[in-house]
């Protein structure tokens, strides 16, 4: 009878719960929400597909922040978690002030093709209360979500290459004018409709220019600047400075291979019809390929010029590879995108010590990922899309790059004039996590001065 009495009892109580007057109130109109009409359908998915990758491409921000953990030495660490998490942060804030309708003008080119609107970003209002909104693409809110990631990318990458010897603040402000001005200036172009989509039929998918060769310029420019880490470079030799945790490193790797679903997926932009979601599949699969046959060619790379595999330059393979096909993850076969990766990841392995022998010290070897392999991969466009031209891929690569290079070094010069850049030399031996920031990431180890 206890038994019975105790379901009655809970059934009861469930029942009341369940009264409208006890459940979680519930907006007012959603008693009157109908089922979407055909002609949104395209509208939801899309927009929702942007929600997703987007979040997707997120996540790679927290492999960036991995990733450098684990290559630079411990003394270091706290100093690159710090500029990733704030880089994120800053790209957000510009991108929405600033970038983001710099980026997509529409018709409101202060200079037609060649200079954006300057205005902030407005989203749609609650509900699409009163609006005529476009149904054939997706919301304003997701599609600003998911660009913006491509943004905060390109900040990621020159975080990297100028880790261990670079100032908090000097970096910040590099940032807010990269992320603000510089990228969605030059994206304007290929993405906004601007002079190389129109004028040269500039093909890049993704973004192995637009994005990654874009931070890679950045970094090359900064890095010029900043001058090597204290006993890089000895007598004619280059100094081993191993990285303070493989095992972040590679975590940081796969959160990366993770993201770039999204950031090549995302990039088909519908997913309105079957064509699209096939293509959207296809797109996931050759992304895949390309970082296997970048990992594989790194490997085999690294065995026959050092005699034994390097991890760190295996994962800078996988990154190469799926640099690589960014620029056209849709049209090749699974061959063909291995392939691609392949070449991708006997470039960085070769790019690597090159730039050594230049004296340029790129801790993380974004450089040669992200610059040597967007180059690559952007060129690569013209092996498996009939509608690339060799000419129209050149001059965009020059184009961004000399604009971007350019920019970027006079804005490191003016800040290097101004407030200086490089940490003092007793700062930097002593390591940036308790020169810049007063705490260590592994303080019950005993401190580094390596």
């Amino acid at each position: 009878m206890n038994t019975i009495s105790k379901y009655l009892g809970l059934a009861a109580g469930v029942a009341l719960f369940a009264l409208p007057a006890f459940g979680q109130d519930a907006p007012a109109e959603a008693a009157e929400a109908l089922p979407p009409v055909p002609g949104e359908i395209g509208y939801i998915f899309t927009t929702f597909m942007f929600l997703v990758t987007g979040f997707l491409v997120m996540w790679m921000a927290c492999g960036f922040a991995m990733l450098e953990a684990g290559l630079v030495r411990s003394k270091n660490v706290t100093m690159q978690l710090t500029k990733n998490i704030v880089l994120f942060a800053l790209a957000a804030i510009m991108y929405y002030l600033v970038g983001y309708n710099l980026m997509y003008p529409g018709d409101g080119w202060t200079i037609p093709n060649y200079l954006g609107a300057f205005s902030s970003t407005v989203l749609e209002p609650v509900g699409l209360e009163g609006t005529e909104t476009d149904l054939t693409y997706a919301s304003v809110g997701s599609d600003f979500f998911f660009q913006l990631m491509f943004c905060a990318t390109t900040a990621s990458i020159v975080s990297g290459t100028l880790a261990e010897r670079i100032k908090l603040w000097p970096f910040l402000i590099f940032t807010v004018i990269l992320t603000a001005f510089i990228y969605p200036i030059q994206a304007s172009w290929k993405w906004g409709g601007g002079w190389l989509d129109a004028d040269w039929g500039f093909l890049d998918f993704a973004g192995s220019t637009v994005v990654h060769s874009v931070g890679g310029w950045a970094a090359l420019a900064g890095a010029i600047v900043l001058g090597p880490r204290i006993g890089r470079y000895r007598d004619g030799q280059t100094v081993p400075m191993p990285g303070s945790n493989l095992t972040l490193a590679t975590l940081g790797t796969f959160i990366l291979w993770l993201g770039w679903f999204g950031f090549n997926g995302g990039s088909q932009l519908y997913m309105n019809t079957a064509g699209n979601v096939a293509d959207i599949s296809r797109i996931f699969a050759n992304t895949n390929a390309a970082a296997a046959g970048g990992v594989v060619a790194a490997m085999l790379t690294t065995m026959v010029l050092f005699k034994k595999p390097d991890l760190t330059m295996i994962l800078n393979g996988a990154l190469a590879g799926l640099v690589s096909i960014t620029a056209e993850p849709l049209t090749p076969g699974l061959g063909g995108a291995t392939l691609i990766g392949a070449v991708g990841g006997v470039l960085v392995v070769i790019a690597v010590p090159m730039l050594d022998k230049m004296k340029i010290d790129d801790v993380v070897g974004a450089i040669p990922v992200h610059l040597v392999c967007g180059i690559w991969g952007t060129l690569a466009v013209c092996l498996s899309n009939p509608d690339a031209s060799f000419s129209g891929q050149l001059v965009s690569i020059i184009a961004v790059g000399v604009f971007v290079f350019v920019v970027s070094l006079v804005l490191w010069l003016i800040l290097k004039a101004v407030m200086g850049i490089r940490a003092s030399q007793e700062d930097e031996v002593a390591g940036m996590d308790v020169a810049e920031l007063g705490m260590e990431a592994y303080p019950e180890f005993s401190k580094s001065t390596s």
